[in-house]
């Protein structure tokens, strides 16, 4: 008996629930021989608004939450990630036009990232902070602490990182208690929307991770200029030309008028690393007299 196929509808992940697009749009997602995959929702300057004010919303909790159980948290996403290698392989498979073996080889990867960073959550504030030596009967302790809301861009059009860009970008963000919003890879978006249904299955509490599908050139420049957004990972937006309406530079000067911290773009995936841990946090130092007695 033949029956019709009932194509997903890839929908946006905002404050842990999946929202279409308030605007109503959809677009195409393409395999790589140009065969329809899925309609995605175009995310739009609403979508990127509620999406921060979820982000904000999570922020108090999750950077309240002590740094072992974010580890524990974020080593529960790999497990989960692990669980359901199948359909990941099966849709990086087809959009990204690689083998099968190609495609579990970056599931690995991804999920490799998952627990490299898990296991920084409870000891990067020993390497990013530390006691300083000060002349007079002090304490002086610096202790980093996270951001706040950072907007991110997922790298884009990366043959090998649909999924592994996305987790390279967000792990790093929310291992220190920042939460994120993040600009998945426009022409493959589906493994990040299925990233956002794992999330919502394990104990990330929602608002923590924030996925929003579509232009990247739509979309950034509002968040960018967003006073409650706090930072920017730029990692995928090296692409923009301004043709579109938006380049990473004009992305920077508009960061500026609300003094955000802007990570550049880089080239391919950004590799797990100390220093995208602590791009994103401020250091707290705090002075104390010595007892007398």
């Amino acid at each position: 008996m033949t029956r019709l196929s009932v194509p997903k509808t890839y929908k946006l992940a905002i404050g842990g629930a999946f929202p279409r697009s308030e605007s109503g749009r959809t677009y195409e997602v393409l395999a790589a021989d140009g065969g329809f995959l899925a309609n995605a929702a175009k995310a739009s300057r609403k979508d990127a608004r509620d999406a921060v004010v979820a982000a904000r919303s999570a922020f108090a909790k999750w950077s309240g939450a002590t740094a072992y159980n974010r580890g524990q948290v974020i080593y529960r996403i790999a497990e989960l990630l692990e669980g359901r290698r199948a359909q990941f392989i099966d849709e990086i498979s087809r959009t990204e036009g690689v083998s099968s073996a190609e495609a579990s080889a970056q599931v690995d990867l991804a999920i490799d990232v998952w627990v490299w960073y898990a296991g920084w959550a409870d000891k990067y504030a020993q390497v990013a902070g530390n006691a300083n030596p000060v002349a007079g009967p002090y304490f002086n302790l610096s202790v980093p602490e996270p951001t706040g809301v950072v907007a991110a861009v997922a790298p884009q059009g990366v043959t090998g990182g649909s999924l592994l860009g996305i987790v390279s970008v967000v792990a790093p963000i929310i291992l220190t208690g920042n939460t994120v919003v993040v600009i998945a890879d426009e022409r493959a978006p589906l493994s990040a929307i299925s990233l956002a249904e794992v999330l919502a299955t394990s104990d990330v509490p929602g608002g923590v991770v924030n996925t929003l599908t579509g232009s990247p050139a739509e979309i950034m420049p509002w968040l960018a200029a967003h006073a409650d957004v706090n930072a920017l990972d730029l990692a995928g937006a090296g692409g923009l030309d301004g043709a579109s309406g938006a380049s990473w530079v004009d992305l920077q000067l508009a960061a500026a008028e609300t003094l955000k911290r802007v990570l550049p773009p880089v080239s391919g995936v950004p590799r797990p690393a100390l220093e995208r841990i602590s791009a994103f946090v401020e250091t707290k130092t705090v002075w104390h007299t010595k007892s007398m007695l």
